[in-house]
């Protein structure tokens, strides 16, 4: 933020310099001045309001703490439970990995800025861990007073090792012997012997032997390998955690000695991975380097069975470098990710309804069984996808496959961000560059916790001979992009493919997403010119149907909001709806809020992170904050507006979030037909539906659960199988 609390503007990500044109957006399109030099003064009057943001970190913890309250709904199928259990414990961990990694890192330097809710990162942190600790008590308690003892009732029992029957240990001890024993390594701590390195998230067992000659006793470490299922399969759906089979049989790793004792413990480590700007002449090898550096980053926490021993906690603590501060105690099993194992059992019984998305209906042959013609059925109406409730397999994925083998396609551009490992979007890009096209891939290396699969896709579609270019150093290619030139009677048309997801076949089974897949062909050359900026030399920071960042989607959507808060002093209908995952952004946030002082009605659908506080007087009246959380993950992004009686929408990649508007190439595209902006006005208001199960957020920062008759997405599911 400048001196007089207004954004500063961002650097063109295309030149050497700063750009002049970050404000040109086609402001003639919003009826409004450009946003900042109309509202300064409007935007000053809210410093007043001195906490108006609240803390992103809090507001992280309360959306996984969300998460934790599916877990405990005891009005969802069991394993679903189960799956919420599992997924609360991966969040967590990623969130110590990164955002606690990086308050830590700026604490270690000195950098004490207040953050925009007004805190020091120290007073960040101790609230951390202070949310936290409660959070992982709450999670611990969850699984084994609740969702174990629900589960044995359903006959799935998840047991330690002396509630197994005679036969169960045989089983075990056979186990071990000719599966898991050979893969062990265990490690002493003494003089010749320094203390082994232990890596993040993986389970360790601490083991105290004693030499029955001489009486001294010795610390050793054995990891639990990766590579077994976290829980072993005893036959009858049950199950034993692996640290308890291996923990019974240690006397056959130090033969000779007495093993006193053994606890499991846990280690989370920085893992947020940095690419210094010099590194930029060769990315690909500066990531590779990135990676193995990874993977020995400081420790952020410790996490230990609750029995734990004194004296082996002390020497965890001084071996690991964390303070008392850091050490979680819990209740044993630790690492409750491995959940999700129990949550795939064959048992339909205990989870949500089978769901198969269904084809769009202008994507769906009529007559003939065989699949239709995408490129002839989008020339006749643009078409807005709704994953997974339309399929991604008979849209997207067929839309890139029919290009690869269509004689008539001349060029494929796409950008790629994060795919599945067996990709049908990968092995079609590389079918249509071996047949002769152009094929051009953005590959964002970068992408956070998937750059080992990046690097080797990237490689692969290299090898093919498609034109791979990678994410430049400082800016990550977030975009979701697909264009097809195709060759036509009537000339070179081109088709595109705009979304708010990954082109992953897999995650959109289970991300909720929007995509336009359209021919329009102002659309179509805007793509056009975003892809020649992302591959070569080209200098284009205006579009006519996209905002573009990080030169014009924070403007673009401000002057949006400014020309809804000029409809509404005329007398004309105004409004702003948004659906994101996070919305944290200062100068959007305001833009907001003076349209709440102006008595626009805002509506905000956010998955995850909030620092917008509704209904404070004179400040966010108007505005309503809900959450919507389920089976699928919420994570398309739309931008809706009023328009004074014609409404507009926007839907793409960018979250509401300072890294998505100024260090990510995002895009934002303007629907071009009013019935789908219709659609998505239809979406908002089963959102805000009074019946609908959601949570809602109050000025204090406290989410609190509104449990309706009906919940959005089984309403989507059911009426996409009436379509």
């Amino acid at each position: 933020m400048s001196a007089e609390g207004l954004p500063t503007h961002a650097v063109d990500p295309f030149s050497e310099g700063p750009s002049d044109d970050v404000l040109s957006v086609h402001t003639d399109t919003f009826d409004v001045d450009p946003p900042y030099l109309a509202a300064a003064a409007d935007v000053a009057d809210l410093e007043a309001f001195a906490d108006r943001f609240a803390d992103r970190e809090l507001s992280w913890l309360r959306f996984n703490q969300r998460v934790l309250e599916l877990a405990e709904d005891t009005a969802l199928p069991l394993l679903e439970r189960t799956r919420f259990l599992a997924i609360f414990a991966s969040n967590l961990d990623e969130f110590f990995m990164v955002r606690v990694a990086g308050l830590k890192r700026r604490i270690a330097a000195g950098v004490a800025v207040r953050t925009a809710s007004g805190q020091r990162p120290r007073e960040v942190l101790d609230t951390i861990w202070q949310t936290t600790s409660e959070l992982m008590s709450r999670h611990a308690a969850v699984f084994s007073d609740d969702v174990v003892p629900s589960l044995r009732q359903e006959g799935i029992e998840l047991l330690r090792w002396d509630e197994l029957d005679r036969e169960e240990q045989k089983y075990c001890k056979r186990l071990f012997k000719e599966r898991v024993f050979p893969v062990l390594t265990p490690l002493a701590v003494d003089p010749a012997h320094p203390f082994p390195y232990i890596s993040g998230l993986s389970l360790n067992i601490a083991v105290l032997v004693r030499n029955p000659r001489t009486g001294k006793e010795h610390f050793a470490r054995v990891k639990v390998p990766s590579n077994f299922n976290r829980f072993v399969a005893l036959g009858n759906q049950r199950f034993v955690p692996l640290e308890d089979v291996i923990g019974e049989h240690l006397k056959r790793l130090f033969p000779g000695m007495e093993v006193l004792k053994t606890h499991t413990f846990r280690v989370t480590r920085n893992e947020d991975l940095e690419v210094e700007e010099d590194d930029a002449e060769n990315l690909l090898a500066a990531l590779e380097k990135g990676l193995l550096r990874r993977k020995f980053g400081p420790p952020v926490r410790l996490e230990v069975e609750e029995s734990i021993d004194p004296e082996v906690l002390e020497l965890l603590v001084n071996e690991l470098g964390v303070t008392e501060g850091e050490v979680v105690r819990l209740p044993g099993p630790l690492d409750l990710r491995g959940l999700h194992d129990i949550a795939d059992l064959d048992r339909d019984d205990l989870k949500y309804d089978a769901f198969v998305p269904t084809t769009h209906p202008l994507l769906a042959p009529v007559e003939s069984a065989s699949p239709v013609d995408v490129f002839k059925s989008v020339r006749r109406n643009d078409v807005l996808l709704h994953h997974p409730y339309d399929s991604f397999a008979t849209s997207v994925q067929r839309f890139i496959e029919q290009a690869a083998a269509d004689p008539h396609v001349l060029a494929i551009k796409q950008t790629l961000y994060r795919t599945s490992g067996d990709s049908p979007i990968i092995d079609a890009l590389i079918d249509a560059a071996e047949a002769g096209k152009q094929v051009l891939v953005i590959v964002e290396i970068k992408a956070r916790f998937d750059e080992t699969n990046n690097i080797r896709w990237a490689r692969k579609l290299e090898h093919a001979g498609c034109h791979v270019v990678y994410g430049q150093v400082g800016l990550k290619t977030h975009c979701k992009l697909a264009m097809v030139v195709r060759d036509e009677p009537e000339g070179i048309r081109r088709y595109t493919h705009i979304g708010t997801g990954n082109y992953n076949p897999k995650t959109a089974r289970s991300y909720e997403d929007l995509g336009l897949l359209t021919s329009d062909q102002v659309i179509g050359e805007d793509v056009a010119h975003l892809f020649n900026n992302l591959s070569g030399y080209s200098r284009n920071a205006s579009y006519d149907q996209l905002l573009v960042a990080p030169d014009s989607v924070r403007d673009g959507l401000i002057a949006q909001i400014h020309a809804e808060i000029a409809h509404h002093r005329e007398g004309r209908p105004a409004a702003v709806w948004i659906k994101a995952n996070s919305v944290v952004d200062e100068a959007v946030i305001d833009a907001l809020y003076l349209a709440s002082r102006a008595g626009v009605s805002v509506r905000l659908l956010v998955r995850g992170i909030c620092s917008l506080r509704p209904g404070v007087p004179g400040l966010s009246e108007t505005i309503t904050v809900r959450s919507v959380l389920g089976r699928f993950l919420e994570h398309s992004r739309i931008f809706w507006f009023a328009g004074g009686g014609e409404p507009v929408a926007w839907i793409g990649s960018a979250d509401m979030m300072h890294r998505n508007l100024d260090r990510r190439v995002e895009v934002l595209v303007r629907l071009p037909r009013p019935e789908l902006v219709s659609d998505l006005e239809e979406l908002f208001d089963r959102a805000f539906d009074p019946e609908t199960d959601a949570w809602e957020l109050d000025a204090d920062g406290t989410w609190t659960r509104t449990p309706g008759t009906q919940h959005l997405q089984s309403l989507l599911i059911a009426s996409h199988r009436r379509r």
